[in-house]
C-alpha cells in the first residue's frame, strides 16, 4: 500500500513508539496519583507537555486534550464569546460557529481570507488549510483582530511541527497524530491572560480546564513525536518540496485547487474534468489517497472547502487530495502517479 494520506493521519514515528512503549507496560501508574509510581507518570506528562511547547509561541500554556476537534471546542466554548470563522475551516470550528450562531466569512479562490468584516469577539482561522494547503498569514490577521480588541483561534493542526508556528494568536490548537505521534491527544495553548471556562466538568485534573485521567503514554508519543518534528523540521520541509515538484509534474494535466504559492506543500489538491473521485480511489486499491477530508468521507457532498473557493460541485466531485511527508519516498509518488492517471485516463 502506497500512503498519501498525509492530511488525515500520519504514520507513527518508531520514536514515539519507543517513547510511549514504557508507559503502556511497567508505567501505568495514574498521573494524579501521589505516590511515587504516580509522580513518575507525571513527570514524563511534564516532559511531554515542555515538549510541545516548545515548537509553539512564548507566553502560554500547553492543555493537553483528547485532540485538536476538543481543543476547539474549548476555545471558542469557553470563550463565551461570539465567534466568526473563516468558510474554509475544519468542521470542529464551523460547527461550532454554527452552534453558536456566528459568523462565516468569505475566501478568494486561492483560499485566502483578504479582509475580515466582523462584529465578532473572536475570530477563527486556520493556519493551513486540510483540505487545499492554503497558507493563511496568521500574525497579520491577529494582529488586526487585536487592534480591534477581539481574540484570535488559530488552528494549526496541519502546520504544527511542519513549520514555525507565527506568534499572533491567542490560542492555538495542534494534534498529535498529524505529526507522526499516536491518536487521541491534542492541546490547546493559551495565551497568558487568556480566561476561558471548562466545558468538560469533574475532576479538573488538566488544569481545571480538562477532567479526566491523562495518558501518560499519549502524552509521552506526542512529546517525542514533536521533538523529533522540531529536529528534523528543515530536513522534512526540503523533503516534501522535491516531493511536491515530483507530483506537479507527474499530474501536469491537472488543475491545483487553491493557492500555488502560499501553501503547504506536502498538499497536493487537483482536478481534472470528467472523472469521477469516489471511483478513481475504488480503482486505485493499493493507493490511499481522498477526495477531502477525512472527516467527511461518505457524506456524498462535495466539500464546503472547494466550493467556498468558487468550484461547482462538478469540479469539486472530480477532486482528489494528494498527502505526503517525511517517509513517503520518490518512488511510491512515481508508482502512485502513473496509477492514478491510468485509472483517470480509463475514464475519459
Amino acid at each position: 500500500m502506497i500512503y498519501l494520506d498525509y492530511q488525515a493521519t500520519t504514520p507513527l514515528a518508531p520514536e514515539a513508539f519507543t517513547a510511549m512503549e514504557p508507559w503502556l507496560k511497567s508505567g501505568f501508574a495514574n498521573p494524579h496519583s501521589a505516590h511515587a509510581a504516580g509522580r513518575a507518570a507525571a513527570a514524563a506528562v511534564e516532559v511531554a507537555r515542555d515538549q510541545v511547547a516548545a515548537l509553539l509561541p512564548p507566553g502560554g500554556r500547553v492543555i493537553f486534550t483528547s485532540g485538536a476537534t476538543e481543543a476547539i471546542n474549548l476555545a471558542i466554548l469557553g470563550c463565551g464569546l461570539s465567534v466568526s470563522a473563516a468558510a474554509t475551516e475544519h468542521a470542529a470550528v464551523l460547527d461550532c460557529v454554527q452552534y453558536l450562531g456566528g459568523d462565516v466569512l468569505p475566501v478568494g479562490t486561492d483560499g485566502l481570507v483578504d479582509h475580515v468584516k466582523t462584529h465578532a469577539a473572536l475570530q477563527a482561522i486556520m493556519l493551513v488549510n486540510n483540505e487545499i494547503g492554503t497558507i493563511q498569514p496568521i500574525a497579520d490577521l491577529a494582529a488586526a483582530a487585536h487592534a480591534q480588541n477581539k481574540l484570535f483561534l488559530c488552528d494549526a493542526v496541519q502546520a504544527f511541527g511542519r513549520m514555525p508556528i507565527p506568534d499572533g494568536p491567542d490560542m492555538i490548537a495542534v494534534s498529535a497524530h498529524k505529526i507522526h505521534g499516536p491518536k487521541g491527544i491534542g492541546a490547546l495553548w493559551v495565551r497568558d491572560g487568556v480566561s476561558l471556562a471548562p466545558h468538560m466538568l469533574g475532576g479538573g485534573q488538566e488544569q481545571g480546564m480538562r477532567s479526566g485521567t491523562l495518558s501518560t503514554a499519549l502524552c509521552a508519543g506526542f512529546g517525542a513525536a514533536a521533538k523529533l518534528a522540531a529536529e528534523r523540521m528543515e530536513a522534512d520541509a526540503a523533503h516534501v518540496a522535491m516531493l511536491w515538484n515530483r507530483a506537479r509534474a507527474a499530474f501536469a494535466d491537472w488543475t491545483i485547487n487553491g493557492a500555488t504559492t502560499e501553501r503547504y506543500k506536502g498538499n497536493l489538491n487537483i482536478r481534472r474534468d470528467g472523472i469521477d473521485a469516489g471511483r478513481l480511489i475504488s480503482e486505485c486499491r493499493n493507493i490511499a489517497f481522498s477526495a477531502g477530508s477525512a472527516c467527511a468521507s461518505g457524506s456524498g457532498r462535495p466539500s464546503h472547502v472547494l466550493r467556498a473557493i468558487g468550484l461547482t460541485d462538478a469540479q469539486a466531485k472530480s477532486s482528489i487530495r494528494l498527502g505526503f511527508g517525511r517517509y513517503t519516498t520518490v518512488e511510491e509518488i512515481d508508482i502512485a502517479a502513473k496509477a492514478i492517471n491510468q485509472a483517470a485516463e480509463a475514464m475519459l
